[in-house]
Formats: C-alpha cells, structure tokens, sequence
C-alpha cells in the first residue's frame, strides 16, 4: 500500500477504464475536427483576474470554487476552473481574429479544477472537452454546436440525454429585465450573501439550488416576456435549425447557466440517469467576453462536455463502448536466442501498425501463456530452439485454440493477413 493517496475530490485513470475516457474524448472530438475546428492547448493555471472578469466576481466559481496561489514574484494565479476564458485569451493573443477566417473554431481537451463538495459527478479536479466559434454572430453557428455535441453522444451510444435550450437576451433588452427581476427578488426572504448576489448578477439567483428559494422564485418574472424583437428572431432561427436537422430540445425558460459572459443563446445537457449531478455538459453564446477580457468585439458560442460525467451516463445505460484491442499479438520466447528473435518479430509488427506485446523477464511457458491470455492478445507467438532450427514459429489462435506452424520469414506477413 502506498503511503500517498490521490487527493480528495481526485481520481486516477488507470487501465482498462482509461479506455473508455480516451474513447469518449475522441467520439466529442471527432465531429469538431471534421466541422473546421482546429486544436488548440492553455496552460493549466492563468491570471486570477482572467477569471473574474470573465466567468463575472460574484459566481461561486470565482468566490469560493478556485484553486489560487500566488507565485514568488507576486503574481496572482488560478487554476483554471474552466476552458472558455483561457481559450479566448490564446486567441486573442495569438491575433488569430487578425488572419481574415472567421469565425476562428478552435476545440480543446483538458483538466479543470474547482474547489466543491465531492459527490458522484462532481470532482475537485475533473476533464472536459470544449469547442469555441469566435468572431462571428450567426444562430447557425449556435445551432452547428448544439448539433455537433449532439452527433457525439449519439455516435457514442447515449440516448437518454436531454438538450435544454433558452435565451438570455442581449445588451439591449437583458438590462431592462434585470432591473424587473431585482424589484422582485428584493422582496423576497433571502439570505445576506444572496441578497448581495441580487445587486451584482440578478439571474445567478434564479440558478439557486435551494428548494426554499426556488419555492419563493415561482412568479418571479420570466426573461422571454423582456426579450428584444431582435432576440426573438435570433431564438427563433437556432430552434427552426435545430428542428430541421431532427435535433430535439426542450424550451426552459429558468435556464440560466452558472458564468456570467453568456448572452442570447444558452443550452445544456442533461442526462436523466445520473442524480443531482444531471448536467452533462453546456453551454451558449458569449458576445461581450472579449471585452470583458480587454480585446475588440468578438461575438463568440461555445460549449463545454465533460468527460467524467459523459463516461458515468454510458454506465447508467449500460452503454459499452467497442475498444480497439491493446493487445493482438503476444510474443513468448523460451531460450535466448528465440527471444532476440522473437523481440524483431514484435518490432516489425508494431512498425506494420499491429497492436504486439512480449513476454518480458525470463519467464517459464505457463507464466507467459498465462499473460498472453490476460493480455487479450488474439494470437500468440511461441518459439523455442527447435522451431528456430527448423525456421518456424508457432502460432496459436486463442479464441479457438488452434496451433500451426508458420515459416519465421512469414510470421508478420501471415499475422497482419489474418488481423485484416
């Protein structure tokens, strides 16, 4: 038993689930990489500010919820508790609205921390992938990335997943609502800290988890009935182009998303099967952002999925995902000389692109047959002085068990026949 454990609110990946986390990664990231977008990586820590002037002060991500430090030079950083802030930054930086091509579709793969009571869904240190479309205002760039986040939990098997959809309004429309909601809400038997929530970001109250809350935000007043004329004909266009694509979603008018960049357009994912932690993933249209952060006007969606929470709904609906094998070949040499052989032979098939595995460590034919099995190999190659005196190897089938004699100079060429 090792002294250390992996901290609380962590997990390790480790073989065989790491599979299903490498897989899942890809199937989100398939459908972005066909659609234009390009990868892009952040560090894994940023300027504190980066964050409070993005993702907004008064979110419990930024007043309770991040990992900071301050560096030896004095520099405040974060850890970064999510992607779309630090991806904009890059961009920004790197001039990538400068190169005439927008908008700039960037994707990304990463780890993200907050600090939150740990439970089943919920992880102090956690992985998503995202995807951001930056510089363009178009409802069919919002309905492009509901749809492709809905082609990769289908392509993955999901089915039990459910799209909420919603508008936040714009500059123009949204302060007017604000203002409504705040004569409301003042009214209302709220704690101290809410109450001040209330005054800096009125909708993060509508977001409170607390049953009393909620019970007391029933006739609160609902953001569609405040909506511009030109908010309700871009909702509009992303629902038409989610219906014509076979796309099916839920109108929620309480969704409201927990950061405070997000503008027009918000949607999340839930799935049905996992308890409070339902949402699988998010996400919406951010168009001051880039201001916030001190760049130009860039009009900008994006979405993030989480990959603990998707891997946990493949589980609630008994999805098992089809892995490629780890292991097609394992090569078990008894003697020296078979195993100086044997190691070329698993060399030459890892170069031809086969998946081949050797038995390591001097051990006796049981032992090594017992790791071939465990391995998942689907052949076996067996050779001792005999065979290489007469220029064969024995391949063994293990599914049926068959054995045969294969000339060595064709052992590779006959394996990579038989795998397709």
């Amino acid at each position: 038993m090792s002294t250390f454990q992996a901290p609380k609110g962590t997990y390790d990946l480790t073989p065989p689930r790491s599979a299903t986390f490498l897989a899942v990664r890809e199937a989100i990231s398939a459908p972005l990489r066909d659609s234009g977008y390009g990868y892009i990586e952040t560090p894994g820590f940023e300027n504190v500010e980066l964050f409070a002037r993005g993702v907004g002060e008064s979110t419990d991500i930024v007043t309770k919820e991040m990992y900071t430090l301050t560096t030896k030079g004095g520099d405040q950083l974060a850890l970064r508790p999510e992607g779309t802030a630090s991806v904009l930054r890059a961009a920004l930086e790197a001039n990538l609205h400068k190169a005439g091509n927008l908008p700039v579709k960037l994707w990304y793969s990463g780890s993200y921390y907050r600090y939150e009571r740990p439970q089943a869904g919920r992880y102090r240190h956690f992985s998503q992938v995202g995807a951001e479309a930056i510089g363009t205002e178009d409802p069919a760039l919002d309905a492009e990335l509901i749809i492709l986040a809905d082609q990769a939990y289908r392509s993955l098997g999901l089915r039990r997943f459910r799209i909420l959809l919603n508008s936040l309004g714009d500059k123009e429309c949204r302060p007017v609502y604000r203002e409504a909601l705040q004569t409301f809400l003042r009214d209302l038997d709220l704690d101290e800290e809410t109450r001040r929530r209330i005054e800096i970001n009125p909708l993060r109250v509508l977001d409170d988890k607390r049953a009393d809350v909620q019970k007391q935000l029933a006739d609160a007043p609902k953001l569609r009935d405040y909506l511009c004329d030109a908010c309700k004909a871009y909702h509009e266009e992303v629902r038409a182009l989610l219906t014509a694509a076979g796309v099916a979603f839920e109108d929620d008018e309480k969704l409201v998303r927990g950061l405070d960049y997000y503008t027009r357009t918000t949607f999340e994912f839930v799935h049905d099967g996992l308890g409070s932690q339902s949402a699988v993933g998010g996400g919406g249209r951010y168009d001051g952002l880039s201001e916030m952060i001190g760049g130009p006007e860039l009009p900008s969606v994006g979405w993030a999925l989480g990959v603990d929470r998707t891997v946990l709904a493949l589980e609630a609906e008994s999805v098992e995902l089809d892995l490629p094998a780890t292991t097609s070949v394992y090569a078990v040499p008894l003697g020296e000389e078979a195993r100086r052989v044997l190691f070329g032979v698993v060399t030459e098939l890892r170069r031809a692109g086969i998946a081949a595995d050797f038995a390591f460590g001097g051990r006796g034919l049981k032992g090594a047959m017992k790791s071939a099995n465990r391995s998942g190999a689907r052949y076996t190659l067996v050779a001792g002085e005999r065979d290489l005196a007469e220029g064969v190897v024995q391949l063994k089938d293990m599914e049926s068990g068959e054995q045969s004699a294969v000339p060595l100079a064709e052992a590779a060429a006959e394996l990579a026949k038989r795998l397709g």
